[in-house]
């Protein structure tokens, strides 16, 4: 079968390898739909970082790995002891694997695992395949009729979905959102479908910043030309953003994440870092705001999503802004997100087309 895999920097091939065989307590997938994810373009472009060079904790798995870790598909066979899905159903999948056993699984927090892995992205079970085998909890069930497209979607959004749970969002009129690529136009999208009444996303793009309004911002900047800070304070009475998501992986976005918040005010960091940032502890101190992480998802989080696209609460299709075969992964997958991303958003390969 073709398995889209991962053997180095800049090294991305559609290789021929071995079909899995579904074993007991998984369920084999056709997969449909698969976004290219930001973590996939580092990796590219500059990898191996996460993806393993020596046998993974987990799965054993090393390069050359095969990629897909946002997708959707439909079960074609199910293992033995495995129930509540069948043959047919249409899934997404959660991908992140945790061993059960270290100090972040044992206080509850698997997304925290020290082992932490990914299908698409520790082994050779990936999305990006014609067939890929994966432990039956992490399929999750679409509901009849729910588009197989927006299924491959729903992975970036719990996200998040959990990046605004970590959040005091209840009690929040005003977020901002500083960086406008897929995950923090994913945080868009489920502030407002949290009843956030002001959206404030910072982006320096003009066709993101676009994305960011069709997509629930009510107010966009370009911190290039815009004082965001100082537009922040005046839509708030001069008291600043209830809360912030860093979004942008940069000591500027940072920095505008954590000025443009008000006193007690919480910015939570979504972004990977390449690089350490610097944070200003008077600034913290001084006005006892809050800084916290969010990793990936938790139990819960892809149901809440996919009901919230099936009700309307969320439209997640203006992220989808290309689909491809995948033979085009690389030129028209990995290489469009380089060098045209004021162009892209999320970029689809079509396992079927």
């Amino acid at each position: 079968m073709r398995a889209v895999r991962f053997h180095g920097r800049g090294d991305i091939r559609v290789d021929q390898i071995e079909e899995p065989v579904c074993e007991e307590g998984q369920v084999k997938i056709r997969p449909a739909f698969v976004g290219i994810c930001g973590s996939d373009l580092h990796e590219y472009l500059a990898g191996p970082i996460v993806i393993p060079t020596k046998p993974h904790a987990l799965t054993g798995g090393r390069l050359p790995v095969t990629l897909g870790h946002e997708f959707s598909g439909t079960v074609e066979e199910v293992g033995q002891g495995v129930s509540g899905l069948k043959v047919g159903d249409r899934v997404a999948v959660r991908p992140n694997l945790s061993d059960g056993t270290c100090s972040s699984c044992a206080f509850g927090r698997p997304n925290c695992c020290r082992n932490l892995g990914f299908i698409g992205f520790s082994s050779d079970s990936g999305g990006l395949s014609d067939h890929v085998t994966i432990p039956a909890r992490h399929a999750i069930r679409l509901p009849d009729g729910f588009p197989l497209d927006l299924g491959a979607v729903v992975e970036p959004l719990t996200v998040a979905w959990h990046a605004v749970d970590r959040s005091p969002v209840e009690n929040s009129q005003t977020a901002m959102v500083v960086g406008g690529g897929p995950i923090g136009l994913a945080v868009v999208q489920v502030l407002k479908a949290r009843g956030v009444k002001h959206i404030v996303v910072a982006e320096v793009s003009d066709r993101r910043r676009e994305y960011a309004r069709a997509l629930g911002a009510t107010h966009v900047f370009n911190p290039l030309t815009d004082d965001v800070v100082a537009n922040v304070r005046t839509l708030t009475e001069d008291a600043g953003a209830d809360i912030s998501f860093e979004c942008s992986g940069v000591q500027a976005g940072f920095d505008t994440a954590m000025k443009g918040i008000r006193v007690r005010g919480t910015t939570t960091i979504v972004s990977l870092w390449e690089k350490k940032p610097v944070i200003d502890a008077f600034d913290v101190v001084s006005y006892e705001k809050h800084v916290i992480g969010a990793a990936i998802c938790e139990d819960g989080d892809f149901e809440a999503v996919i009901e919230a696209i099936a009700s309307g609460k969320i439209d997640p299709r203006p992220m989808i802004t290309s689909k491809i075969r995948m033979e085009e992964v690389e030129e028209k997958g990995f290489k469009a997100l380089a060098n045209e991303k004021d162009r892209q958003v999320k970029i689809l390969i079509d396992i079927e087309a």
